[in-house]
């Protein structure tokens, strides 16, 4: 029996090189709005239903058609204000539904990467070719429609296969958004390449703090500032980073966004702060720390 999924190696936090950001940041930070399209009657999944409800559900289908009409704008702004450029987590069936988005975000060098191609449609079950089909869709969509090749994903819904990253790694990509293991970029296993994992926060995500924690705005705002506030203390010894995923129909409510804002200004407030993209992290950490980790994690492994 597996009793490890085998995706990467121990190092403890008190084992680690030290990892350094550019400009002696202490803090690596990045925001990944999750831009998506939700089918309203989406191809049946054996594994997973797509909706709680009998479909077609109108009412949880226009809930998250919302944060591409008016949530995204409003974050949009919040973010322009602050200076700080998104890493969009996409559908890729937002660039043909709607190009706009892409457009906006293209012009303000955002990143793209990709969550599949509909937030209802699931890995579970897929075999090795269609898996492969999904990640050349990606990579060719968002070449056409944003002028960039995908660097990382996060799989739609956050459904993998055992190939996932071995696949993801063979068509080039740089890293993964999920694993929630670590504050720091990790190395992953893979059949060929280097690949690391970038942190990607489950409690920092909006919807995971709305949705399932039941948190007011007000609460949300604190939890990044408390998130911030210890990952910079600590990055003073060796680089980490923050993550906040976005969802646009969450976080850009109108009674939200005003004390997302604040969050926001409080962490860009602030010296030795790294705002960067999901793919300038993963290509600083396998240029300059991928190696080490490995060696240190090998070392452990031989103990």
């Amino acid at each position: 029996m597996r009793r490890d999924p085998g995706l990467y190696d121990y190092l403890p936090w008190n084992a680690r090189p030290r990892i350094t950001w550019p400009n002696g940041a202490r803090v690596a930070f990045w925001v990944a709005p999750n831009v998506e399209f939700y089918e309203l009657d989406p191809p049946a999944n054996p594994t997973r239903k797509a909706w709680a409800r009998p479909t077609p559900d109108v009412l949880a289908y226009s809930y998250r058609d919302y944060g591409n009409r008016v949530g995204f704008f409003r974050m949009l702004e919040v973010m322009d204000r602050c200076g700080v450029r998104g890493s969009v987590s996409l559908n890729v069936a937002v660039c043909e539904h709607h190009p706009e988005l892409i457009a906006v975000a293209r012009e303000r060098g955002w990143e793209f990467f990709s969550h599949g191609i509909y937030n209802t449609r699931y890995s579970y079950g897929m075999d090795e070719a269609q898996e492969r089909a999904i990640i050349q869709d990606s990579i060719a969509t968002v070449e056409k429609h944003a002028g960039q090749r995908i660097a990382g994903w996060l799989a739609p819904a956050l459904t993998q296969t055992e190939r996932t990253m071995d696949l993801l790694a063979e068509h080039g990509l740089l890293y993964t958004c999920d694993l929630f293991h670590d504050d720091q970029p990790q190395p992953v296993k893979v059949r060929q390449g280097r690949f690391v994992s970038i942190p990607y926060s489950l409690e920092m995500n909006d919807i995971i703090v709305y949705g399932v924690y039941g948190e007011s705005p007000r609460r949300y705002t604190e939890k990044l500032k408390a998130q911030f506030d210890q990952l910079y203390a600590e990055g003073a010894t060796s680089g980490t980073v923050m993550a906040i995923p976005l969802h646009p129909y969450a976080v850009g409510q109108p009674h939200r966004i005003g004390p997302f804002a604040e969050a926001l200004e409080y962490i860009t407030g602030h010296e030795g702060v790294w705002l960067a993209t999901g793919r300038e992290i993963a290509a600083h950490y396998l240029a300059h720390h991928y190696d080490a980790a490995v060696a240190a994690m090998t070392k452990i492994g031989g103990e």
